[in-house]
């Protein structure tokens, strides 16, 4: 008989770590889903303010999701080369229009520098102008539009004397990766889904901890 006033010993038992375990897994999956829709919409507002192209809203937004993603554990799919991975992070992304900014106006400088007279083929520039034009009306592009760009650059490969002048237009547009942004989180963070998932993992180890045990208790009264 137990004595009376004495302590009674609760012991944990394995059946309750896994309940806890799956609750604990509901919880970290519903907090790593809102820190993931908490980047996403830090990062559309930065998209966004690359389309309404202000410069200084780009910065401001850029800010906040640079700051977010320093103090959070974020995890990403991205897909790499035709292959999706797992991240922690943002995953590439780009600010098009402000490079499309950027290159547009290293185009027109670099058609202004150049002189009808300095090839053989006339004012290149003018006559991919031309046809480009037409593309873009037909197509409803704007000036700035990306694929302007392209086709400016797919008419001027076709004159044979054009090399030069094809070599200073691209050495004049921007680098794509001047305008590539990509944040990584941290593996854990002392926040509330990182602590969430430290406990996950604690109770995780503990049950197979006591799995093993248990095997080896097992074969030794086998072969004991």
């Amino acid at each position: 008989m137990p004595r009376l006033g004495g302590r009674r010993r609760f012991k944990i038992k394995t059946w309750m770590l896994f309940v806890a375990l799956i609750i604990l897994l509901f919880g970290d999956a519903t907090m790593m889903r809102s820190d993931h829709l908490k980047m996403t919409e830090l990062r559309d507002a930065v998209l966004a303010a690359d389309q309404a192209e202000d410069d200084e809203a780009i910065l401001a937004a850029t800010d906040d999701l640079r700051e977010f993603m320093k103090s959070n554990m974020v995890v990403n799919i991205v897909e790499d080369n035709g292959v999706q991975k797992i991240t922690f992070g943002t995953g590439p992304f780009y600010l098009e229009r402000q490079y499309v900014r950027a290159a547009t106006k290293a185009l027109k400088e670099a058609e202004d520098n150049v002189k009808p007279d300095e090839n053989p083929n006339g004012n290149i520039y003018g006559m991919a102008g031309q046809v480009c034009r037409k593309e873009a009306i037909s197509h409803g592009w704007n000036w700035d539009n990306v694929n302007y760009i392209n086709c400016m650059l797919s008419e001027i490969q076709k004159y044979p004397a054009a090399d030069e002048l094809q070599t200073q237009m691209i050495a004049s547009l921007p680098s794509t990766e001047l305008y590539r942004r990509e944040y990584a989180s941290p593996i854990w963070a002392p926040t509330l889904t990182g602590f969430m998932v430290l406990i996950t993992l604690i109770i995780a180890l503990v049950i197979v901890v006591r799995f093993i045990i248990w095997i080896v208790l097992k074969i030794s009264l086998l072969f004991g």
